[in-house]
């Protein structure tokens, strides 16, 4: 099988070298997966760079969601996953930039024959990250109002669909008049070029001054600093992550004051201290795929040889939506 693998550290194009190597057998609890389809985030640039927060060994592989089938079970797997087509999260090291891989049993979840490989791979992290910091961090409420920052990059496209499912008013900011009109096209009411305007105003005289309700940072540093001056009373800033590169400082006094609440957003943490929920939400999202409330954005679909480069231009926001990697 080829894959893609870390030998030095540095930028994606310069560090990636793609390699054949013996397919991966599952440990015991573990599934190996044939990859259909693998998509791309921004952790994958990081681990390329040694950024991560997780550090895996050298030599590794990236890719952190993929979709495909069951080929083969480890000691104490039920035989009869063998065939059946799955998303989720590979094993840490090895990847899910390559042909085939490994995964715990925990971290994966059967998929319908509806859901293409493509849709598959690029609905499970960010799509389980949105709806768990909307209904179970933020408790969203019908007619509330949802700011989305990054509004059509992959984790943001999914929080625009899900705040829609859920009812709320949707706002998204995103950078050029080509990102401003995929949010549009995803349903966003109002959509903020925040390189041309400042979201704060727009925010403000679309809620008569209230604010927003619950704000969805991917971006934090400068992001979040002019978030809460658009936060309403009693209002959520879900912290999802950095792209933006600086972790901002959340002043308690202004917190207080404004009677807002910054809530942190570890989606993969309840792997560890509460499994029960990531499947919960599987089987929400299912019900939400069926019923046409989301679907992912996929704005490219790509040979595994082209991933170094395409990893480059999503880590310069030089990408929409999810870009997939298919493997067949």
């Amino acid at each position: 099988m080829r894959a893609w693998r870390v030998h030095e550290l540095g930028e994606p194009a310069d560090v990636l070298v793609l390699e054949d190597l013996e397919a991966p057998e599952p440990g015991p609890g573990e599934v190996a997966i044939d990859v259909e389809a693998a998509a791309l985030n921004f952790p994958d640039v990081l681990m390329c760079r040694g950024h991560y927060q997780m550090k895996p060994p050298l030599p590794f592989t990236p890719g952190a969601e993929v979709a495909g089938t069951v080929r083969a079970v480890g000691e104490g797997v039920d035989p009869g996953w063998i065939g059946r087509r799955v998303l989720g999260i590979p094993n840490f090291g090895p990847g899910g930039l390559a042909e085939a891989t490994t995964a715990p049993l925990g971290a994966i979840h059967e998929i319908p024959e509806s859901m293409g490989w493509s849709a598959a791979a690029s609905l499970f992290v960010t799509y389980q990250t949105g709806h768990v910091a909307l209904h179970r961090r933020a408790h969203i409420q019908p007619g509330e109002t949802l700011l989305v920052h990054a509004g059509a990059g992959g984790v943001g496209s999914a929080a625009i669909q899900l705040g829609l499912a859920a009812g709320a008013r949707v706002f998204a900011t995103a950078g050029g008049p080509e990102k401003v009109e995929v949010c549009r096209k995803l349903g966003a009411e109002v959509v903020v070029d925040y390189r041309a305007e400042d979201f704060v105003d727009a925010v403000k005289a679309a809620t008569d001054g209230l604010g927003a309700d619950v704000i969805y940072d991917p971006v934090g540093g400068d992001t979040f600093d002019r978030s809460r001056k658009c936060i309403a009373f009693e209002g959520r800033i879900l912290i999802i992550g950095f792209t933006s590169g600086r972790m901002a400082d959340a002043p308690t006094n202004h917190a207080l004051i404004k009677n807002y609440s910054v809530v942190g957003v570890h989606w993969g943490l309840y792997a560890l201290m509460n499994p029960q929920v990531i499947a919960d939400t599987h089987t929400e999202l299912m019900r939400l795929f069926d019923a046409g409330a989301i679907d992912p954005l996929v704005s490219q679909e790509l040979d595994l040889e082209e991933v170094p480069q395409a990893l480059d231009r999503l880590a310069t926001r030089g990408t929409w939506g999810k870009v997939v990697a298919r493997m067949r």
